[in-house]
């Protein structure tokens, strides 16, 4: 079909990643709809094909900017449909042509050419070049064996420059970019100048490989095949003058070495790992073991540290600017980090902050770090029982890997951060070691100047750290470890201490967080108190902000599905309900009225202190005694020892000598789901059996703590300040103490003490006089006391209100 004189049209097949060039057969695989189109319709009409290579192999739909312009025209001498409905087409290059248009056609491409002339000029010149392109191509099939020898002969038979030129091209291992530019080269003479370069190129380069082979094969040997290719990479980039520039690992480890300020034991110790790393086949495992363990000794702050000066002011204004409240213990750190700035050295007893979840133990902890200007790095102990994840795993372990202690300095950056080892107390040990032991070397000042990872086998200073560690009791730090620890003591806030908190802090923190406006939300006192007393349950103030929390969100749904963006939000105890639900706990858990045979004890809890209600009641049966409300060993030894204190008491308290034989106690704590254990529910339980037993009530708003002796003695209990908190927001008034933890009363604040009227008991006989209720000119004992010691007692001499 003619156009013009001198264009024609032709459909128009793409080819991925192929050229063919003129007088070349070729077989082709066609799964594209349009290039089998295209080849039928070529087939049929018996007319040539053009053939054009797509400038992107990924492209499976090329437009006419996604192909070259120059292909070749071509015969298709052979169709044969596949089972899987591709074709496979044997086609011949016939000439060269270039396109001059794209034409319209809903089923193929069709293409508008015009052929491009490559007439012979048979020159001296061109016959030299045809000389040198056979000369040539001879000594390269040489070289690569993959040019079949049948190859050759056909070239050398070849009498026409211009099919030598093409047949030589297409057996040429060359990218699909330089076949085109020889495909697209007007004149013969430069297609004969690219190919001859091309040949020559080729030919050096397989002389350099064939002396790169040499060498590399006399240095190595029998050496492992992958360490032969690696090596002659190495070879490969020094011939090409990219040795300094890309320099290899090894080298890039001992220039990190050079740099690095190492102390003489660790340099020693890389020096001879890099030496033993050098000798190794690169691909072998115990490389990586290697280069693993070299990294981790780079990556340590050996020496960089954080200059850090300690303004007692400034220390002082960012505890006060980050936590209210909380006066002891930040008087103790306070005074603790003016030692150190007059000794001018952290060293000395280890920080143990401990207290109750939520009282902003871990935020001191960062605060400190802020107030010294040092790195903070915080370490969490909970659920740690392998000894390994301390000190670290021995290299010979499959995956060994430094301890967390070396893994947080690394992390840290600097050798004088401010370390907090979190949740200390919650470190449990198995068959794996014990992890609390290898933390003495940790914490120990005269020991952690040269602490012994296992996976890095030398010794590392750990004396210019800060350790802060942070617990919730005493009961879970082993005492060797609490030995080498200065405790210090966190107490839950008061009510009117979070409500500060809430107000300075929480309230203005989630209004900016939930993404509204200062002044968008408010909350009146009443309101941050009625969510403290009936929707909070703690000593600290984790579940208060995630109560503001809950309300930011119901009022931003409810801004947003009503379309009141501007509108401001003001809570009263009265509305707090309509986002926060029905309340979850009952304020004042005192008892209204006194009752037979029930008494309130304090207990301490790992949430802060709490109120206990102990109920007893009497059945007739054969002397049982009934513990219920999933009480720990130590508790119910706490009732035994408390009946038989009764017991011992019955003839004063006007009981039968054998009322125990009659009778079946049932004692119970309620809250049964809750698991509860400790002595110091003796007093309140011997309390309760009184009361039932003589039928007398206890007075509702006392609460008592306390454990008790056979002999009926009081001793002194721990956790007396959360205890105290919780009689206080319980509506407690009057609360029994042991005479022994008078000295703990100057921890508990004033505020607290102004408003309890606390007794110090010594015996259970003051206790019993104290918290049951009999009636006017009634005794309740009926006997003069047997009790030498306590016929000295008189019980007005421990009355204090505080």
């Amino acid at each position: 079909m003619t156009n013009q004189s001198d264009t024609k049209v032709f459909p128009l097949m793409p080819l991925r990643d192929i050229v063919i060039f003129p007088h070349m057969v070729a077989p082709l695989v066609v799964g594209r709809k349009q290039s089998i189109l295209a080849l039928e319709d070529a087939m049929e009409k018996r007319t040539e094909i053009f053939l054009v290579t797509q400038r992107k192999a990924s492209d499976d739909e090329p437009g006419s900017d996604g192909i070259y312009e120059v292909g070749t025209l071509a015969n298709v001498m052979q169709l044969l449909r596949l089972p899987d409905g591709t074709i496979k087409a044997l086609i011949e290059g016939k000439r060269r042509a270039r396109i001059i248009s794209h034409l319209p056609h809903d089923r193929f491409m069709l293409v508008e050419l015009r052929e491009l002339p490559d007439e012979l000029e048979v020159t001296p010149e061109v016959t030299a070049y045809e000389r040198e392109l056979r000369r040539y191509f001879e000594e390269f099939a040489l070289i690569n064996k993959k040019i079949a020898k049948e190859v050759v002969k056909s070239v050398q038979n070849i009498d026409d420059p211009r099919k030598l030129v093409h047949v030589i091209c297409a057996h040429l291992p060359l990218k699909t970019e330089e076949k085109q530019r020889v495909l697209e080269s007007e004149s013969l003479k430069m297609r004969m100048e690219i190919i001859l370069d091309i040949l020559n190129r080729e030919i050096e380069l397989s002389e350099l490989e064939k002396e790169i082979n040499a060498r590399v094969k006399t240095r190595m040997g029998k050496t492992q095949r992958n360490y032969y290719l690696s090596e002659k990479v190495k070879e490969i980039q020094n011939e090409m003058g990219q040795g300094e520039d890309g320099m290899d690992d090894i080298a890039e480890l001992e220039e990190a070495v050079r740099k690095k300020k190492l102390p003489q034991i660790a340099l020693s110790k890389v020096t001879k790992e890099l030496k033993k790393l050098r000798n190794m086949p690169p691909m072998s495992a115990e490389t990586t073991v290697v280069r693993n363990y070299i990294d981790c000794i780079l990556s340590l702050p050996w020496k960089k540290k954080l200059r850090s000066v300690i303004d007692i002011n400034k220390a002082e204004k960012i505890l006060d600017e980050d936590h209210y409240g909380l006066k002891k213990p930040k008087e103790r750190i306070l005074e603790y980090l003016a030692v150190q700035a007059q000794v001018k050295k952290i060293k000395g007893p280890i920080l143990c902050l401990v207290g109750p979840p939520g009282v902003g133990k871990t935020s001191i902890c960062r605060s400190v770090a802020r107030a010294l200007n040092r790195k903070f790095v915080r370490l969490s102990l909970g659920g740690v029982r392998d000894e390994a994840e301390i000190r670290g795993h021995r290299r010979t372990y499959i995956g060994a890997m430094p301890g967390k202690i070396i893994q947080s300095m690394q992390r840290a950056e600097v050798s004088n951060p401010v370390f907090c080892l979190d949740e200390v107390d919650k470190m449990s040990m198995d068959f794996r070691g014990d992890p609390s032991s290898a933390l003495l070397e940790v914490l120990d000042p005269e020991q952690n100047s040269a602490f012994n990872d296992h996976y890095l086998d030398i010794d590392y200073d750990l004396s210019e750290v800060f350790f802060i560690t942070t617990a919730n009791n005493l009961h879970g730090i082993p005492v060797p470890l609490q030995d080498r620890m200065e405790i210090i003591h966190l107490s839950g806030y008061t009510e009117e201490e979070k409500q500060k908190i809430a107000e300075g802090y929480l309230i203005p923190k989630q209004i900016e967080e939930n993404g509204f406006r200062k002044g968008d939300i408010s909350l009146t006192a009443g309101a941050i108190l009625e969510i403290i007393r009936r929707y909070t349950k703690e000593a600290g103030v984790r579940d208060l902000e995630r109560n503001i929390s809950a309300i930011c969100r119901k009022i931003a749904r409810d801004r947003l599905k009503k379309g009141a963006k501007g509108k401001k939000y003001r809570l009263s105890a009265q509305t707090v309900g309509k986002y926060l639900g029905t309340p979850k706990y009952r304020f004042g858990l005192a008892e209204e009225q006194e009752r037979i045979g029930l008494s309130t004890g304090l207990a301490w809890t790992e949430v802060g202190g709490d109120l206990l209600q102990i109920e007893t009641t009497l059945m007739t049966g054969s002397g049982k005694l009934i513990i219920t409300g999933k009480l720990g060993d130590v508790m119910q030894e706490s009732a035994q020892a408390a009946l038989s204190y009764v017991r011992s008491r019955a003839e004063r308290l006007g009981l039968e000598s054998d009322f125990y034989q009659k009778l079946d106690i049932h004692v119970h704590v309620p809250e049964g789901a809750i698991p509860k254990d400790g002595p110091s529910a003796g007093i309140t339980i011997a309390t309760s059996i009184v009361s039932a037993l003589i039928k007398k009530p206890v007075k509702h708003h006392l609460a008592m703590t306390g454990e008790i002796t056979l002999r009926g003695r009081v001793l002194p209990i721990g956790g007396l300040t959360e205890k105290l908190l919780a009689a206080k927001r319980g509506n407690i008034t009057e609360v029994l103490v042991p005479r022994d933890n008078e000295r703990n009363l100057n921890d508990v604040p004033l505020k607290i003490r102004k408003k309890l009227n606390i007794t110090l008991v010594e015996h259970m006989d003051e206790v019993l006089e104290l918290a049951i209720i009999v009636r006017e000119g009634e005794a309740l004992f009926k006997n003069p006391p047997i009790n030498p010691v306590y016929n000295e007692i008189s019980v007005n001499q421990h009355n204090t209100t505080q």
